[in-house]
């Protein structure tokens, strides 16, 4: 018996009921029309609102997944608690969402823990949902059994999400892996100003440069919550040989619900490894 980690959202983040949370994560899917995506997928960028809000944009990620069957999903998230500690990861074998349980990859997360200079603090009963709001996606549209190495990203700096990034990257050469980095945008701004400042942090997403984002948070050209995570996901993916990342998809909870007055920005990305035509 695995020490399963219950789900705190489940029934109110998204649907507790296993069919229809599975036929509404379907209809997301089934909507989603995406760009040509040419080369190797390494990773997504996806956002973490409640599926009602930000599903729509979040299948846009998952949609570039389809087809694949990794071994094992590194999911990078914030983690919207206090804590003092950088990294955290939960110390339960497994999540459990109405879908069923996905079990921790625990040698994973040993060889992460021995590569990298930063502790990773093991916490049960953790409350994200930034974390766990991915996993129903994931479970829909991965037709094979997977394991997670689960991170949340409480730390902010350069310095910390680099490591971690470097980390993941020599763990993952030999590992049949896709890497998730969760995150929303902007957060409350009014409609216009929103698109202003999202764009323009999808835009350093877009441009690869990973220290660029960092510099857009701290001068306020842009916002995103998951930073770090996404920072980390691209010094990972860019060591692992990806080279182009690619907005699939971008929306407001304003576009949702009508209130363009204060909303929250949601942007869905992928990152590949393309061939380079000489």
């Amino acid at each position: 018996m695995l020490d399963v980690r219950p789900s705190p959202i489940a029934g109110t983040w998204y649907d507790a009921n296993p069919k229809t949370l599975a036929a509404s994560i379907d209809s997301y899917l089934n909507k989603a029309r995406l760009p040509e995506i040419n080369g190797r997928v390494v990773a997504v960028i996806a956002p973490h609102a409640g599926h009602r809000y930000s599903g729509q944009v979040a299948a846009h990620a998952f949609k570039a997944l389809d087809g694949l069957t990794p071994n094992l999903v590194v999911i990078l998230s914030p983690y919207h608690n206090y804590s003092s500690h950088h990294l955290l990861v939960t110390m339960h074998q497994a999540y459990s969402t109405p879908l069923g349980n996905i079990e921790i990859d625990q040698a994973a997360l040993a060889e992460l823990k021995s590569a990298l200079d930063v502790p990773i603090m093991p916490i049960t009963n953790d409350k994200e949902h930034s974390l766990e709001i991915e996993l129903p996606f994931l479970q829909r549209v991965l037709k094979n059994d997977f394991k997670l190495l689960p991170i949340m990203v409480r730390g902010q700096e350069p310095e910390v999400a680099k490591r971690l990034g470097d980390a993941l990257a020599a763990i993952l050469k030999n590992k049949n892996a896709i890497i998730v980095a969760s995150t929303d945008l902007s957060h409350f701004y009014d409609q216009r100003t929103a698109n202003a400042l999202d764009h323009e942090m999808l835009n350093r997403f877009e441009s690869f440069a990973p220290e660029s984002i960092f510099e857009a948070e701290m001068t306020g050209k842009g916002f995103a919550c998951g930073h770090a995570a996404v920072a980390s996901m691209l010094w990972a993916a860019r060591e692992l040989g990806a080279n182009k990342v690619q907005i699939l998809n971008y929306a407001t909870s304003g576009d949702i619900t009508g209130d363009q007055s204060s909303v929250v920005g949601y942007g869905a990305a992928v990152v590949t490894m393309e061939s380079k035509v000489s």
